[in-house]
């Protein structure tokens, strides 16, 4: 039962914390790639990607805003695949 347990809540870390990186990579695709801010789904890409980028949002302020997106954005997404594999390896020394 609690290899289970623990094997669930591996699988929900590592699907949460991958979400999470992937939410911020689309962002930064997005915002490169020149689409629409005003589409719905740059639009809601944006206001996804912004409070789980939490303090790297602003963290360099860099003139050219697509660049000061790539390196704020890119950092919160590697931060958060960081995370995700610190709480896994926690998570799978439960077992």
């Amino acid at each position: 039962m609690r290899t289970r347990v623990v094997g669930i809540a591996a699988g929900v870390v590592s699907w949460v914390g991958l979400a999470l990186a992937v939410v911020l990579v689309v962002h930064v695709v997005l915002t490169v790639g020149g689409a629409n801010p005003g589409n719905p789904i740059t639009s809601t890409v944006k206001s996804l990607a912004e409070p789980v980028a939490l303090a790297f949002r602003d963290l360099f302020s860099p003139a050219d805003a697509k660049l000061r997106v790539i390196v704020n954005f890119g950092l919160a997404a590697l931060f958060w695949l960081g995370v995700r594999a610190i709480v896994l390896k926690l998570v799978r020394r439960l077992n």
